[in-house]
């Protein structure tokens, strides 16, 4: 009768895989509302969306997030705690069986959680997976399909496709180097064998030494180009700022002081960063006359060495 279907309906809707999407706001409200309303407009898969909200310098991006979107879980953080701590307080929230970690500037018109999912479950030795990822708006341009693999010395690494042609060529899905920190699902139950996204690093760095760890965990990374999403990062090399250049500085010598267990090549990488990048860096802020990049480098290094010590 009609009891026991609402019954069994009930009992297939209470075993529904849910994914929770974890987002970080930091003084982009207009963008976290473009990123909802993207989701609201195209998702059809069952999610929980958690937003929290990093230290906006006003109160009023919490609140309007709070009101505009009463069914979202929205957490205030009096301060700045940085990418991976926002996000793992998010975690710490999450009820679902997915965590998909989605930057606030990033918009998708089709949907999407459903093929990550499957993707996930085709083996559980895949541990993270990533969209395709385009410019936004110009999203006939690839900013992600894949990356490259790291350097032990140089710590870098490149996306595969950046900037090249949305044209078909990257419609492969594949095992991959490390996941794209702007749009990545993991298993919620794996994060137990390989932990937390480490929060010594504060901006840059954080996915690819959670990346490293899967790894060492013995999971694999994926690209999945069925799912689509768009980044809105400019499509130009964007100027240095004192920040980028201070925490890729420094967070280069932590990642290889946490992630390199070779000695050789830890050594190695130290020696490349001191007495060839950042002295390489130095010269080049000198001649060119942009002399605001020169304390945050020096004092990238210092720090550096301060944590590796």
């Amino acid at each position: 009768g009609l009891n026991g279907s609402l019954e069994i309906g009930s009992a297939i809707y209470l075993h529904m895989k849910k994914v929770s999407i974890i987002t970080v706001n930091y003084n982009g409200v207009t963008d976290t509302c473009e990123m909802i309303e993207s989701l609201k407009r195209h998702e059809n898969y069952p999610y929980e969306l958690i937003v929290v909200d990093n230290g906006s310098a006003s109160l009023n991006d919490y609140t309007l997030l709070k009101e505009k979107y009463p069914d979202a879980k929205v957490i205030r953080n009096d301060i700045n705690l940085g990418f991976a701590e926002g996000n793992n307080i998010g975690v710490k929230q999450a009820t679902g069986d997915y965590l998909f970690f989605l930057n606030n500037d990033t918009i998708i018109t089709r949907p999407i959680l459903e093929i990550l999912v499957k993707r996930l479950d085709s083996d559980e030795k895949i541990g993270c997976v990533s969209p395709k990822t385009t410019f936004w708006p110009q999203n006939n341009k690839l900013q992600y399909a894949g990356a490259t693999p790291m350097s032990y010395i140089t710590l870098r690494n490149e996306f595969i496709g950046y900037s090249q042609e949305d044209d078909g060529r990257f419609d492969v899905p594949q095992e991959t180097a490390f996941a794209n920190g702007a749009a990545m699902m993991i298993r919620t139950a794996d994060i137990q064998k390989f932990g937390y996204m480490s929060e010594y690093y504060f901006l840059y760095y954080e996915e690819l030494d959670w990346c490293t760890f899967m790894h060492k965990a013995g999971f694999s990374i994926w690209y999945e180009p069925q799912a689509v999403i768009g980044h809105k990062e400019s499509a130009s090399v964007g100027l240095q700022s004192p920040l980028q250049v201070y925490f890729h500085t420094r967070n280069r010598l932590i990642f290889a002081q946490r992630t390199l267990s070779d000695p050789f090549e830890r050594k190695c990488s130290y020696l490349y960063q001191l007495f060839v990048a950042l002295p390489k860096h130095f010269l080049t802020y000198l001649c060119k006359g942009k002399f605001k990049l020169i304390l945050p480098l020096l004092k990238g290094g210092i720090d550096g060495i301060s944590f590796i010590r």
